[in-house]
């Protein structure tokens, strides 16, 4: 009789706790976003221009120097910050300065943004600038989008591939200005 007791009890504790797990594991409903939304992420992951110019060692310089570190350029690894810029239907949703990665500011700068935002047409404009001017824009794409209810729309950046890439289901790119 106690091993009818023993196992039954086990039963009992075994079915208790697969119904409290399983209860725990679909409530309280969890609602990743509004299904009426669509969601935008921003993703940079770039390198900017070199803060100073490459420049060539004199002679004294590079005799002074150990014979295995005679370089005869210097170029100083840090980078000029990123200035990334969203406009959504006209208005800035996101606007950061970003500054370069590492202890000697040499690597590259990163972001990355998720907007929720009303699905239905949209004109998106993101812009960049990478260098040390102060009129305009080094990398700008626009684009008329709609945007589905529960889609994600990604703006993504390669430098080798041209700029600014959007992925999503209906995109049409305004022409450049």
């Amino acid at each position: 009789m106690s091993g009818i007791v023993k196992w039954g009890g086990q039963a009992v504790i075994y079915v208790g706790m697969a119904l409290w797990l399983g209860y725990f594991a679909n409530m309280p409903v969890y609602t990743h976003l509004d299904p009426k939304l669509a969601v935008i992420k921003l993703s940079v992951v770039h390198s900017a221009q070199r803060k100073y110019e490459c420049r060539k060692r004199t002679q004294e310089e590079l005799e002074a120097m150990n014979p295995n570190m005679r370089k005869p350029l210097d170029c100083p690894r840090e980078r000029l910050p990123i200035h990334l810029e969203l406009l959504l239907d006209g208005v800035v949703v996101y606007d950061e300065m970003l500054q370069p990665a590492g202890l000697s500011r040499g690597s590259q700068a990163r972001a990355y943004k998720r907007l929720p935002t009303t699905a239905g047409q949209h004109e998106i404009v993101v812009r960049m600038v990478d260098s040390a001017r102060t009129e305009g824009y080094d990398y700008s794409r626009a684009a008329q989008i709609i945007l589905s209810p529960g889609e994600n729309f990604v703006i993504d950046f390669r430098a080798d591939s041209g700029g600014f890439e959007f992925i999503g289901l209906a995109v049409d790119y305004l022409p450049e200005s």
